[in-house]
This record gives structure tokens, C-alpha cells and sequence, in this order.
């Protein structure tokens, strides 16, 4: 019997040291079955992708030419996988807003990146730079379109070729002012580079979006602007603005008596591209899948007049192929920023 007060320990069979060896080891062999499936789940989710909604986000405004380019093949995206494609338009800060979004998403295939020149090429070589890196925070899918800008002015100024407007620039320095997209953009490098490279002073003013700077082009705030093709093919045709030059090295379908600017300046060159982009650590299938589904979409009798009318050349390159056009844009850019002295 225990004394009263005396608490009664328990009393455990002692084991033998290979029995616990043995647990332990079992123990072990049941994690790593138990892990297995979540090793496994990266595959596994690629080759059941897409399984729910996929989100593509514009780093423009909504309504803009970007948005206009990348809607109808979100839509055939959608039918051809069997799940939506939705647009998310986030413009802000040159597209770096919605870049960065894109940058710190979850590499599931689930959130894309309509890219552009822009905030992945441009924005890297300014002195405020984005909170991503263009190579290492990304994994590039496919370079969608090429794409020229055209340089415009309203119907009533007077100047009607390129010549005419760098002369005017000349005698009225600090007079000619250009609108842009915002600080950094591919227009906004486009009018510096063009001042630069022709000697000419010229006052850079952005905006938020191309709709504000047509509006100021025809109201008179503003005299020039290097702009998308897209945006003002409507007031081309209307007669409202005369196209002088695009930035490409090569003339556009859609305006095809407009010259280049390298006509003149021999080695100008903006392109304004876009394409397609995964947050870095995609499951290569799922980057692979979206490239092949790009290439056909790209085919498509109707998707090819939509770019046609809007002065886009398809491309439809291979991951590989993109990564590599970031890079060397990435150093073309960096030399073309600090030629141009950019230092906001």
C-alpha cells in the first residue's frame, strides 16, 4: 500500500535500443511516403493547369491600345483551354505597378504578364528603378508582336514631314513640347531620343495614358507625340492628325507611305513589343504549354488582320528566343538612357 500524500510514478517497460531504432526508422520511411505527393505537386499541377481561372495583367489603362491587343487572345486562350483568360488592367508608374504584381505572384501558371518595352527593358536603366529584376524575377514565354510608334502632330500645325518639324524645333527651342506615357516609357524615349540624336530642344511632358495625350494633340497643349499606332489610326483616317514618322526600322502595313525616322537618323529604333511572361520558378510545362497555344492563336486569319489593322507584326518567338530580346534590350536601353541624359 502507498503512503497517503505519496504520488505513484508510472511505469514504462524499458525498450530495447534496436526496437527504437526500428521506430525511428519506420518513422522516417512514413514521412517521406507521407511527402511524396507534395514533392510530386509541382508536376502534377502542370499537367492538370488550368484547373481554374487565369489572370493575364495589363500594366496599362484600361480601354488603352495594349488592352486592345491582348483581349482577343485572352479570349481564344480561354476557349482553347477550357478556362477564362481574364484582363486585369493595372497601369500606373510606366507598367511598373502592375510588372511588380506580377513579380512577387505565386509561380503557378495562374497570374501572366502582358510585357512591354516599357517597364521591362526601359524602366531598369532609370534612376528610379522597379522593385523587380527584368531576368531573375520573370520567366519569359513569348515576344507576341513587334510594333512601331508613329510620330504625329494635329492636321493644322505647320509642318508635314520630319525634316519640317526638327527645323521648326530648331527655331523655336524650348517651344515643341511632346507628350509620352510617362516618365521612362518607350514614346517618352522615343521624343528624347529623337531630340538628342537631332539636336533639337524639345519639353517632354507625360501623361498617364495615350487618350490624354491625343486629346491635348488636338487641343493644342501639346505639338508633337510619339504614340501607338493603334491609338491613332481612327484620327489619322479622320484627317485630325498627320502621321510625319514611325520608330521602327521598317515602314508599317497600316500607314505604309509614312518613312521611318531612321530614313533619316540612320540607327533610330523604338519598338514598342509586347509579349508574355510567368513569374520566375513557372513549371516549364505550363511555359511551354502557353507558348505552343500563342503560336497557333498567332495563325488565326482574324488575329492576324487585328494586328494588321493595328500596324503589329506577329512574332510568336520561342521562350529562349524572348529572354534573349530582354537582354539586349536591357543593355541597348541602358546606353540610350544615358545618352539622352535622362535623369528622372
Amino acid at each position: 500500500m502507498k503512503k497517503p500524500g505519496t504520488a505513484i510514478s508510472p511505469s514504462f517497460p524499458t525498450q530495447d535500443p534496436m526496437t527504437t531504432l526500428t521506430h525511428r526508422l519506420m518513422s522516417c520511411i512514413s514521412a517521406l511516403v507521407l511527402s511524396a505527393p507534395l514533392l510530386a505537386f509541382p508536376a502534377v499541377a502542370a499537367d492538370a493547369w488550368p484547373s481554374r481561372p487565369v489572370t493575364i495583367i495589363n500594366p496599362w489603362a484600361a480601354g488603352g491600345p495594349a488592352e486592345a491587343i491582348i483581349r482577343p487572345i485572352a479570349e481564344k486562350l480561354g476557349q482553347r483551354l477550357g478556362e477564362p483568360f481574364v484582363v486585369d488592367s493595372r497601369g500606373g508608374a510606366n507598367g511598373t505597378i502592375g510588372a511588380a504584381a506580377v513579380a512577387r505572384a505565386q509561380p503557378d501558371g495562374y497570374t501572366l504578364l502582358f510585357s512591354h518595352v516599357g517597364p521591362i527593358a526601359i524602366s531598369p536603366a532609370l534612376p528610379n528603378k522597379p522593385s523587380y529584376d527584368s531576368v531573375k524575377d520573370f520567366a519569359p514565354i513569348t515576344q507576341i508582336v513587334s510594333g512601331p510608334t508613329v510620330l504625329v502632330v494635329r492636321s493644322d500645325f505647320p509642318v508635314r514631314s520630319l525634316a519640317e518639324l526638327i527645323a521648326y524645333a530648331k527655331a523655336h527651342p524650348g517651344q515643341v513640347a511632346y507628350g509620352s506615357v510617362g516618365i521612362g516609357s518607350s514614346t517618352h524615349m522615343a521624343g528624347a531620343t529623337l531630340a538628342q540624336m537631332s539636336g533639337t530642344q524639345m519639353i517632354h511632358v507625360p501623361y498617364r495614358g495615350s487618350s490624354m495625350i491625343n486629346t491635348d494633340l488636338l487641343g493644342g497643349q501639346i505639338q508633337t507625340a510619339f504614340v501607338n499606332v493603334a491609338g491613332v489610326v481612327g484620327l489619322i483616317k479622320d484627317g485630325k492628325l498627320r502621321p510625319i514618322a514611325v520608330s521602327t526600322t521598317k515602314r508599317t502595313s497600316a500607314l505604309p507611305d509614312v518613312p521611318t525616322v531612321a530614313e533619316s537618323y540612320p540607327g533610330f529604333e523604338v519598338n514598342s513589343w509586347y509579349g508574355l511572361m510567368a513569374p520566375a520558378k513557372t513549371p516549364p510545362a505550363i511555359i511551354a504549354r502557353l507558348h505552343a497555344e500563342i503560336v497557333e492563336i498567332l495563325k488565326m486569319p482574324d488575329i492576324q488582320q487585328r494586328l494588321k489593322d493595328n500596324g503589329l507584326d506577329a512574332e510568336g518567338t520561342t521562350p529562349d528566343a524572348y529572354g534573349a530580346k530582354i537582354k539586349s534590350d536591357l543593355v541597348r536601353w541602358a546606353a540610350a538612357v544615358k545618352a539622352a541624359d535622362i535623369k528622372e
